[in-house]
């Protein structure tokens, strides 16, 4: 009898490091996502939704945070942020820079631009607003310096309902910061499940960025906890889950001129907000 019960434990136990094996946690070649430089944000970002920087310097982070229409700006690690009022209270998720427009999207998909200038001297008059996309939800917004376009993905679209896609929108934005919607491009979830199962879940996207080096999307699911990397055309080639230790919700996502990867944490039921750099590792 006792014997029978070491062999069950010892079975149970096989059975334990079999689950641990499946959720194990995987990098890009280039990166460690195991090993960040851990960054905390000051308490205004604390719902921090997008992240970027202006021609990949890294000395300057612009974010937003999805409560505010304000446009922050600050040196990584420091203890407060500067800000700029664009827009009134709302569900912002992402912002860009292209074509020497600050970009930022809100939920709805509503976008709002003005000119680039030093932010502590640009002229909110100036912003624009438009709503081009279908009806949905998103928070995914990047620019691809490839085409000078803008790309946004759905985070929950009607067009996607009993589908098995993620759709997507490039935008085209004009010098007097007009935007226009030119075509549209889909993501097939079923590939994602190719590298990683997703349990049942759609397929989410939180942020999104262009490896410009590679020629990839780096594609971030907060929900999924789950960085999924598709090639130029959109054909996924590799999903890695991401360890919720240190990514208990990661919002916001964007490269700097190194290569080195930088994603944000909105501080959710922890202390602070966080960024985590991810320096790029040469092969």
């Amino acid at each position: 009898m006792r014997a029978l019960f070491t062999a069950y434990i010892a079975m149970m136990a096989c059975g334990a490091c079999a689950q641990k094996k499946e959720a194990s946690f995987t990098s890009p070649a280039n990166y460690h996502l195991d090993r960040p430089e851990r960054i905390e944000l000051p308490a205004e970002l604390k719902e921090v939704s997008g992240i970027t920087f202006l021609n990949g310097d890294p000395n300057t982070l612009f974010a937003q945070q999805d409560e505010d229409g304000h446009l922050y700006y600050l040196r990584p690690g420091d203890k407060s942020a500067n800000y700029i009022k664009f827009a009134e209270q709302g569900d912002y998720e992402d912002l860009t820079i292209n074509n020497k427009h600050f970009v930022l999207l809100r939920s709805d998909g509503s976008f709002f631009s003005f000119p680039l200038q030093q932010p502590d001297r640009a002229d909110t008059r100036a912003v624009m607003s438009e709503k081009i996309l279908p009806k949905g939800e998103y928070e995914s917004l990047a620019t691809s310096t490839a085409d000078n376009r803008l790309y946004v993905l759905c985070k929950q679209c009607n067009v996607d309902k009993k589908t098995s896609q993620t759709t997507g929108y490039v935008i085209k934005l004009e010098a007097n910061g007009k935007l226009t919607r030119t075509e549209s491009f889909v993501i097939d979830n079923k590939e994602i499940s190719k590298h990683t199962k997703l349990k049942g879940k759609a397929f989410r996207p939180s942020a999104l960025a262009k490896n410009e080096k590679t020629n990839e999307w780096y594609i971030l699911s907060s929900i999924n906890k789950l960085l999924v990397i598709a090639d130029n055309n959109w054909k996924v080639k590799e999903a890695h889950l991401l360890d919720p230790k240190l990514f208990n919700q990661p919002e916001g996502m964007a490269f700097d001129k190194d290569n080195n990867l930088y994603i944000s944490n909105e501080a959710g039921d922890t202390e602070k907000a966080t960024l985590l750099k991810f320096v790029y590792q040469k092969q």
